[in-house]
């Protein structure tokens, strides 16, 4: 799904009301913007960004992405940056997709809290099973899917938090092109299934700042059950998955970011909607998420940030991943880059990332490669 982009930024910063009905206004937005003070009073920022695309499948989209940081505890100093991020899209082909997002921290940090509450009626390219798929066979399909999660996490030691976690997935999947790559491969799920997970969690946390981190460790594991809840055909099984994460400080305004990911689908028969996806603005930037797609999914890149002003950083990354399974043998692909920072938000480190990202290049194919817009850090 080719798409032309255009964006256009836009902040929404709280100034005075006697402010915003001045002559000056503009000249006040843009001295805030470029300010390289930090605010002392620890209040909240939001920012907030339209987009505009377009399509052969979806047409016209309009949409928003806006993002609210903030502190549960004000008072204390080390109360970490909470936020709460809002992405909702339409087209004029009536497709829709909202998708909300939390990442909470209590008083004391004695809490970690996650939540997600996903809807989305869109189309997605499908292009096979394993890591050897083509793109001579992409094949258009249409999606619903409604998700729920939340994880509950809390500080048991210094830095180690224990927790519990829970989600609901439904699917209703509609092949649109009769006679492709999706019709003709036996494949469990096709039009669909849900499946509800109960699980547990360990974190175990140094970072400086859970924004742009300058230095510390970041280790998350995740296990999740799916029992027998609905039909025979609906996932049933288990999830896992492993995030690890490094940060080192090399100069004042320099550090070295490198992640390892490790995500695992079990079951005796699972279905394709609950498989691991290769692609993506987080890991393996330059490849269409789904582009290789399989049980399991490995991946591991790393970034020399250099953020030479308050408000400005630049960046490049490289790395490589693979999904794998007893089918399909792994074959890492390389994907590498660079890209551009805005920190709206000096007090909470927050940042727009502008990233464009290359992957590989396939005989017979083109180079495949990504520009990502995206509200906080990939890692």
């Amino acid at each position: 799904m080719k798409k032309v982009l255009i964006f256009f930024f836009s902040t929404i910063l709280l100034l005075p009301a006697q402010a915003q009905q001045s002559d000056n206004l503009i000249q006040k937005i843009i001295k805030k913007a470029f300010s390289t003070e930090k605010d002392s009073t620890r209040k909240a920022s939001f920012f907030i960004l339209p987009a505009f695309a377009y399509a052969q499948e979806t047409g016209a989209e309009f949409g928003v992405a806006a993002t609210y940081d903030f502190y549960l505890d004000k008072q204390d100093i080390n109360s970490r940056t909470s936020n709460i991020t809002l992405i909702s899209t339409i087209t004029t082909k009536s497709q829709k997709k909202i998708n909300l997002n939390a990442d909470l921290w209590t008083k004391n940090n004695d809490y970690h809290v996650l939540l997600e509450l996903r809807a989305r009626d869109w189309p997605f390219n499908f292009y096979g099973l394993g890591n050897e798929t083509w793109k001579a066979d992409e094949d258009y399909l249409d999606q619903t899917l409604y998700r729920a999660k939340v994880d509950v996490e809390k500080r048991v030691i210094p830095n180690l938090y224990l927790g519990v976690n829970a989600s609901y997935d439904n699917y209703k999947i509609k092949d649109v092109e009769a006679g492709g790559i999706f019709e003709s491969h036996s494949i469990l799920g096709k039009t669909g299934g849900q499946y509800m997970t109960f699980g547990v969690s360990a974190l175990y946390d140094t970072r400086d700042v859970t924004t742009y981190t300058n230095k510390g460790i970041y280790s998350r594991l995740k296990y999740a059950l799916a029992p027998d809840l609905f039909s025979e055909t609906d996932f049933t099984g288990s999830l896992f998955e492993a995030d690890v994460r490094a940060f080192h400080p090399l100069h004042e305004k320099i550090n070295l970011a490198a992640q390892a990911v490790y995500r695992g689908t079990y079951g005796t028969q699972t279905p394709f909607y609950a498989m691991r996806d290769l692609g993506g603005d987080m890991t393996m930037r330059g490849y269409y998420l789904g582009r290789y797609k399989d049980k399991n999914y490995f991946a591991t890149q790393a970034e020399l940030r250099y953020r030479f002003h308050p408000r400005f950083g630049i960046m490049g990354f490289l790395g490589t991943g693979t999904t794998f399974s007893e089918q399909h043998k792994a074959r890492f692909v390389p994907t590498y880059g660079g890209g551009f920072r805005y920190f709206y938000s000096i007090q909470h480190s927050s940042s727009i990332r502008l990233d464009y990202a290359f992957g590989e290049k396939r005989a017979g194919e083109e180079r495949q490669s990504g520009f990502y817009l995206s509200i906080s850090e990939a890692f």
